[in-house]
């Protein structure tokens, strides 16, 4: 080992990580284009998607490098990588109760199928997880169930982020109390409420050598 990787080295016996590749999860809708945005414009400016109330309207994995996120006492760089919703079935109808013909529907589900097919691969490339959940939604679905215990199964560590506290009906400590074990952070990725905390815990969680 030379000199430079053994410098490297002992740095992040000390130090922790600092480059890290961050995977947005979640369902459908949750919100998890409009965070990776959010993200991104606070740290460096720019977009990483487009945002829609359709659902599944990110069909292929969006990223964005090197974005440096800071707290009072350290920076973190981050790649994020914002990921088709996770969905257990895809049903064609769905999309065309948004105005879409047959043909468009049947094809947007496929493309969303494939997506959930990505995400999920994406995993074996991703040192952590922010898996966003719908904070006005009951969260013990099959969905949030089956994403976690991939995500634990695999060690990676994770964030919830209880999404959409702004809207009313938000019960961010529902997913507080049903997911005890692991840190959740109340947020509005649309109004960057609480947005702060959940930069504070990226830093701190995600920073940490394995």
């Amino acid at each position: 080992m030379g000199l430079l990787n053994r410098l490297s080295a002992w740095l992040l016996s000390i130090f922790g990580k600092k480059h890290v590749r961050i995977g947005i999860y979640g369902p459908p809708n949750a919100g998890k284009t409009t965070l990776a945005n959010r993200i991104a414009q606070d740290w460096g400016g720019g977009t990483v998607g487009e945002v829609s109330e359709v659902p599944h309207e990110t069909r292929k994995v969006q990223k964005k490098g090197n974005v440096v996120i800071k707290n009072d006492k350290a920076s973190l760089v981050i790649d994020i990588v914002d990921t088709p919703g996770i969905a257990t079935k895809i049903d064609f109808h769905e999309f065309m109760e948004y105005g879409m013909d047959e043909e468009e529907a049947k094809r947007r589900a496929k493309e969303a199928t494939e997506g959930v097919i990505e995400a999920i691969k994406w995993l074996d490339n991703i040192d952590g997880v922010i898996l966003l959940m719908d904070s006005t939604k009951n969260p013990f679905t099959q969905v949030n169930i089956t994403i976690l215990g991939n995500l634990e199964a695999r060690g990676l560590p994770v964030i919830i982020a209880a999404n959409k506290i702004d809207l009313d009906g938000s019960t961010p400590a529902t997913l507080k109390s049903a997911f005890p074990q692991h840190e959740v952070i109340p947020i509005s990725a649309l109004t960057g409420a609480n947005i702060d905390l959940l930069y504070e815990a990226m830093v701190r969680k995600f920073g940490k050598k394995k």
